[in-house]
């Protein structure tokens, strides 16, 4: 198995060359905010580890919300944010960019402070010791199916076209029919695998170094909580009075937001079958909110690494991938997914399954809907919930996908197809079944 990562690149921009950036990334795009995989500056598509990618501008707009807890917004420089989801560790990936897209990337970064001072234009080697310098770790991910590969979705993807255009639209006459019609398409896909008109790629071992990672997580964490449990629980009448006092004093900021924004976010949806979701915000001040968020990020990151990595996010089922990285001194939270469906489907999965989950997180972020003990209220306030995090979302500016047309219930379907295909022996019954998923 073949284990994903990810990597979220930051920098500041140099003063005066934010529109000048603006106007290069949208030659990247073949559509608003869509990357063209083949752009001779940036070719996602030949990254053939690389799921999604998405290049964003984030600025200090929503800083402001935080005159309303008394405090004094610092000034944040602008952003450019290069984010990415891959098969294999994210430090190969990035080496494989920074060798084939020099050109592309140096241009790019080129608007941040201090890159040209900083990377010799001859030594591929500096530029991605300057990538990895400015990589930013997250406090959280989750991958959808760990260890499904973008080789395996797209092998997977034409296997499902050819074996559906092999099966007559007929109905099946008789008991055994379907075991028959499968034993035949089940032939005829050996020979075109043998002849290397299809291919279905074996997966690679899993690497050592990942296994061992992850057995450290599994066991560090609880033994952690373990640990900390005694002083947690001597300190909670004091922990939740703090809470419950915060939770009541907090201000809610939640105004709609403005139509100019709301039109340049919805321009740049349901291009696809999977659309993309960016937001950021401050986090409350004090290092109660930023020690329960630290803390509680922990947490979710160890349940997306242990219990729901097989097609579930608790009972949400169409994100494809999920992040949240600190910005700046943990004073910022940036969350991003892909997912499946339309914007308002999306909200509506998590104000009906797991608005206490939102709430755990994001009720520690500047004007929150109000919330109860932490998971109560919040996002289940369905017409405060929306208009917050609408203001918060910000614009992506070119957004990469490497198997366009398809959603999860697509892969998780010829996933099964090829699990069939494999499988020697079937009854009728479970033959009929596999047929029809073509």
């Amino acid at each position: 198995m073949t284990p994903q990562d990810h990597f979220t690149l930051v920098a500041p921009l140099a003063r005066g060359r934010e529109e000048d950036l603006r106007r290069l990334l949208e030659t990247l795009n073949t559509a608003p905010g869509v990357a063209d995989p083949h752009h001779a500056l940036l070719p996602f598509g030949d990254f053939k580890q690389l799921h999604f990618a998405r290049l964003v501008l984030i600025d200090d707009a929503l800083q402001s919300d935080l005159r309303l807890l008394g405090q004094t917004p610092a000034p944040l420089p602008t952003l450019l944010v290069l984010m990415g989801d891959c098969d294999g560790p994210a430090q190969d990936c990035l080496a494989d960019m920074a060798e084939r897209a020099a050109m592309g990337l140096r241009r790019l970064f080129s608007h941040c402070e201090g890159f040209d001072a900083e990377v010799n234009d001859n030594r591929d080697g500096d530029l991605l010791a300057w990538l990895l310098a400015h990589e930013q770790p997250a406090q959280a991910s989750y991958v959808n199916w760990v260890g499904r590969t973008v080789l395996q979705i797209r092998e997977e993807a034409a296997l499902q076209v050819w074996l559906s255009s092999q099966v007559a639209r007929v109905a099946l006459a008789h008991d055994g029919a379907a075991r028959r019609v499968r034993e035949a398409l089940v032939a005829l896909a050996g020979v075109e695998l043998d002849s290397g008109r299809l291919s279905l790629t074996r997966p690679l071992p899993t690497p050592p170094a990942w296994r061992l990672a992850n057995l450290l997580n599994l066991v560090g964490v609880p033994l952690a909580g373990l640990l900390l449990a005694p002083f947690l629980l001597l300190a909670s009448p004091l922990l939740l009075w703090r809470l419950r006092s915060l939770e009541n004093s907090d201000p809610e900021i939640c105004p709609r937001p403005t139509a100019a924004l709301l039109q340049t976010l919805q321009v740049l949806e349901d291009r696809d079958v999977t659309n993309q979701y960016t937001a950021i915000g401050p986090v409350k001040p004090g290092a109660f909110r930023r020690w329960l968020l630290s803390g509680l990020l922990v947490l979710i990151d160890y349940a997306s690494r242990h219990l729901f990595k097989r097609g579930f996010l608790a009972r949400v089922q169409t994100i494809h991938f999920a992040r949240w990285v600190f910005l700046d001194d943990k004073t910022r939270v940036l969350f991003i997914s892909n997912y499946d469906g339309g914007h308002q489907g999306y909200m509506d999965d998590f104000i009906n399954k797991v608005a206490w989950g939102l709430n755990l997180v994001f009720s520690n972020g500047v004007g929150w809907p109000r919330t109860s003990w932490l998971i109560c209220g919040g996002a289940q306030i369905e017409q405060r919930f929306k208009p917050y995090q609408r203001r918060h979302q910000v614009p992506t500016q070119v957004w990469y996908k490497a198997y366009p047309g398809l959603s999860l219930v697509d892969l998780n379907r010829n996933q099964r197809i090829r699990e069939g295909l494999d499988q020697p022996r079937m009854s009728d019954a479970q033959a009929l079944a596999w047929l029809k998923l073509l």
